[in-house]
């Protein structure tokens, strides 16, 4: 018996000790659809997953009946079990490359179609997490191509990048609305130079929108980023991010708070590798590159996302043989430092192009697959790998106390909160309804200088607005957040 036991005690430490403490806990390939054709996640680096509490969002495209539509499918337990597939498009012509975000209740999805002749943008919006669908709303409007949308939301304001053929070569082009998808202002151009820029991806945080793409001005395709910090009014300049002889391609974009977390493809080093790149001030300045895998096959396609200090990626790799695996990696300081690389797929078919979200402490992840004989989407997930509670995600001292604004917001029924400290103090973090009555205590304990992040779950509260209050020592601050259910 003693035997016994300390054989599994050793287990339990060897699981623990792989990949930072948590990837025991990933659960089976889930296939999420079934028929004769092909379906495909988008081959750009838009989101084709998004999460929000419980309810798991995925799109994709799928050439069931007879050309390429859009297909949705949903889970409102978190992953464990999914609805039916549900047909957002229909019409004769191809619809194509999807991405997904949602706030509270509303679902976006947008996407490329040429049902006008060329390629399009459109939008398609559920008021209802999901149950019901909006009409079709085309977003731009001209005879070249406007293809590879990406899409992201901060409360009921939602923004949209693409790439667009209207100016005789590649440009980036964006659009927002700020009333939830109801209606849409101008086309924005934020790229203007002959070189080729494609392939955008967008995040938000707050009134802070951050776009990063490929951009060959410089002779090769170099990553590019460019932020506007009044909601998508106002834009500054072109940054470039790379600066090697060789080709870089497909960034991901993902922030929380300050920091700004970029990923992308290169090769630099003779084969295709993925690697990183973080800004700590909102996109002002950046750190140095940091090369995320190293092996000798290509790695590819990666997709990045970010809840407080937790910065998950996914990406394809062909290091297992013949064909490519999806592979995950985290860093739970920020992106300071990364764990291990962990393969997540096992079989003997192609397995590409995967997206990852996390909501509360699970991670989701979707890509295509081959292994039934045509590709497939497939989902699975990690129910423990996003750890929640308080982390110190910059220990860098700030200059004074301050209290950010909880995001999502609307939220439903997880949000996060970031907070600063300038000195060591006492501090109280807690969450009051609209009369004043007390219903949760977030923080309670003394805290060293820094940056920090909290989850607040509101699954047992009732929608309507709340107030969460920061007291430290002399300073106390408030602010409001609303749960929409």
């Amino acid at each position: 018996m003693k035997k016994i036991i300390v054989l599994f005690a050793l287990a339990i430490l060897n699981c623990s000790l792989i990949i930072d403490n948590c990837l025991c806990q990933w659960q089976p390939d889930v296939r999420l659809n079934i028929d004769p054709s092909a379906s495909w996640t988008s081959e750009n680096n838009a989101w084709c997953v998004a999460a929000s509490g419980n309810e798991v969002h995925v799109v994709w495209m799928d050439n069931r009946d007879g050309n390429a539509e859009i297909y949705y499918k949903r889970s409102t337990d978190g992953g464990t079990s999914w609805g039916a597939d549900t047909r957002l498009t229909n019409n004769s012509a191809g619809s194509a490359y999807p991405s997904v975000t949602v706030s509270g209740l509303v679902v976006n999805v947008v996407w490329e179609d040429n049902r006008d002749g060329n390629d399009e943008i459109y939008y398609k919006r559920s008021t209802d997490g999901g149950t019901s669908w909006g009409a079709d709303t085309r977003l731009t409007n001209n005879s070249a191509a406007s293809e590879r949308p990406s899409v992201t939301v901060s409360g009921s304001v939602v923004h949209v990048v693409w790439r667009d053929l209207r100016d005789g070569n590649e440009e980036i082009y964006y659009k927002r609305s700020t009333d939830g998808g109801i209606s849409w202002g101008a086309d924005t151009q934020l790229t203007s130079n002959s070189a080729i820029s494609q392939y955008p991806s967008v995040s938000v945080f707050g009134s802070v929108v951050h776009v990063v793409w490929r951009d060959d001005r410089d002779g090769n395709y170099e990553i590019y980023y460019k932020h506007s910090t009044d909601g998508g009014l106002s834009w500054g300049a072109d940054t470039r991010l790379t600066n090697n002889s060789a080709a870089s391609g497909l960034p991901s974009v993902s922030v929380s708070g300050s920091v700004v977390h970029v990923v992308w493809y290169d090769n630099r080093d003779e084969n295709w590798e993925i690697y990183y790149i973080r800004s700590t001030d909102g996109g002002t300045s950046w750190g140095a590159d940091t090369r995320l895998t190293n092996n000798t096959s290509v790695s590819l396609s990666p997709s990045v996302t970010v809840s407080g200090s937790v910065v998950h990626v996914v990406w394809d790799d062909g290091r297992d043989g013949s064909h490519p695996e999806i592979y995950y990696k985290r860093s739970t300081d920020g992106g300071t430092s990364w764990g291990a690389d962990f393969r997540l797929t096992n079989n003997p078919a192609n397995s590409f192009s995967p997206f990852v979200s996390v909501s509360g402490s699970v991670v989701h992840v979707v890509w295509r697959d081959e292994r039934d004989g045509n590709f497939e989407i497939y989902y699975k997930r990690d129910p423990t790998g996003n750890p929640v509670g308080i982390i110190n995600y910059n220990s860098e001292i700030p200059g004074e106390f301050s209290l950010s604004q909880n995001y999502p917001n609307p939220f439903n029924p997880n949000t996060i909160i970031n907070f600063q400290l300038s000195m060591f103090n006492f501090v109280s973090i807690k969450v009051y309804h609209v009369l004043g009555n007390e219903v949760s205590t977030l923080v309670n304990e003394k805290l060293n200088a820094g940056s920090y992040s909290i989850s607040f779950n509101g699954s047992n509260l009732s929608s309507g607005i709340y107030f969460y209050k920061l007291t430290a020592g002399d300073f106390s601050i408030t602010r409001k957040m609303t749960l929409l259910k």
